[in-house]
């Protein structure tokens, strides 16, 4: 069988090797293992030649191996035309110090006119957010010109208990004005 197996069985593999080579033309530099990296090299610059190309069968070829649409564009109309005039050799693998973890040869893989512009931004996820941050927010509406002119006095000890003990107070009121009010009436009817 030939290539590297890298501990996986094949359906594993194959959505590995698709990631990574969608990850690869999404941001034009990756950091995996040396290993991977050998690996995905052909079917990346495979999928640059589609690009370069250009036609509708290229591109429908390149959407059965790339998971984005995004990415399948960007080779189309951005990496494709940038290496029309080169005839192959579209990626570079660089080795980097092994991983500290296991020690594994770690390299980074880069198309070789990488522009250093900030890379294609992921779609981002649609997430709840808290209800807190989500509730509207009422427009203010237009105060007065005189209350703006005239700052409210600021209330003294006295002034407190005063709107604590009116605070209750304004609660119960429509509640009594009701009963009242229903009193008033049989007392008419008697009369």
């Amino acid at each position: 069988m030939a290539g590297r197996h890298l501990g996986r069985d094949t359906a594993h593999r194959t959505s590995l090797y698709r990631n990574l080579v969608t990850d690869l033309l999404r941001y034009e530099r990756i950091t995996t293992t040396e290993a991977k990296a050998k690996e995905i090299r052909p079917m990346a610059e495979k999928l640059i030649t589609l690009g370069r190309r250009g036609d509708l069968h290229a591109r429908r070829q390149a959407m059965r191996f790339l998971f984005d649409v995004h990415v399948v564009k960007k080779v189309f109309d951005d990496i494709g035309p940038r290496m029309k005039d080169r005839p192959g050799g579209y990626l570079r693998i660089t080795g980097l110090e092994p991983r500290k973890g296991d020690g594994a040869r770690m390299a980074s893989i880069e198309l070789v006119d990488v522009v250093d512009a900030p890379p294609t931004p992921r779609p981002q996820r649609v997430t709840a957010a808290p209800k807190a941050a989500t509730a509207p927010v009422p427009a203010p509406s237009t105060p007065a010109p005189a209350a703006e002119a005239q700052p409210e006095p600021l209330p003294t000890a006295e002034g407190d208990a005063a709107a604590t003990a009116e605070a209750p107070a304004d609660a119960e009121a429509p509640a009594t004005a009701e009963v009242t009010s229903e009193a008033e009436g049989e007392d008419r009817e008697q009369d």
